[in-house]
């Protein structure tokens, strides 16, 4: 029988999140996250997350976190590098949120034979909003930290992700439920698997190249029970 054990691909997002959890579900020991950010702007790539917040999720879990700074000519390699010291640590699968960009998945899935690992996808090919739809209703919340300009405008920046969001984005014109395309990202800062939540105090909205983001600029973990 193969040992259940695996890394977690992290962006910081909804559907790494959902993916975990749903791993977690059906038994995966899930012994790290791994993560990679920009080397030029120290923040996840698209989310707009900086590195230190991913820390905090991790801290929140309680699943230690492996982070690499990666830029455009060296992603592919730094992922190699972080597969194989995931490996060497005993850990023959991964973890991922991959919903249905089959150029992604052919790509990591190509990665991972190199180096004699498995990726696994627990929310492959499950339709968008029923992806988001379960993410809402297991308990997780989240915010809109990214959002494309041509697609959404600067009020979706900032939202949380709930049944209200899940109503009006499934009516919106060539956007993705889960925005797969890379319409929105978002970051977690609760949920089942959190220990501690992530009270965000302070944020500002900043349009980059075509994309509004919103900066988290203070915050603090809390306990749960308050």
């Amino acid at each position: 029988m193969q040992k259940k054990e695996a890394a977690c691909s992290w962006s910081s997002g909804k559907d790494s999140c959902l993916a975990l959890y749903k791993a977690m579900q059906e038994g995966y020991q899930i012994k790290y996250l791994f993560n990679f950010i920009s080397k030029e702007y120290g923040r996840v790539s698209f989310h707009g997350t900086k590195d230190n917040l991913v820390h905090l999720q991790s801290e929140a879990i309680g699943i230690p976190l492996i982070q690499k700074e990666t830029t455009r000519d060296t992603y592919e390699e730094v992922f190699r590098s972080t597969l194989i010291e995931i490996k060497q640590k005993g850990i023959n699968q991964i973890v991922r949120g991959d919903i249905y960009l089959q150029d992604l998945s052919d790509w990591v899935q190509e990665r991972c034979v190199d180096v004699g690992m498995q990726a696994v996808s627990p929310i492959w090919h499950q339709p968008t909003e029923a992806v988001l739809g379960e993410f809402i209703r297991a308990g997780f919340k989240a915010v809109v930290t990214c959002a494309q300009e041509d697609k959404l405008d600067k009020d979706w920046v900032g939202r949380i992700i709930d049944r209200d969001f899940l109503e009006e984005i499934k009516n919106v014109p060539g956007v993705d439920i889960c925005g797969e395309k890379g319409e929105y990202h978002s970051f977690v800062y609760d949920g089942p698997i959190f220990n501690k939540r992530i009270k965000i105090t302070k944020t500002e909205k900043v349009l980059i190249n075509g994309f509004w983001f919103i900066d988290i600029q203070e915050y603090a973990t809390e306990d749960k029970r308050r």
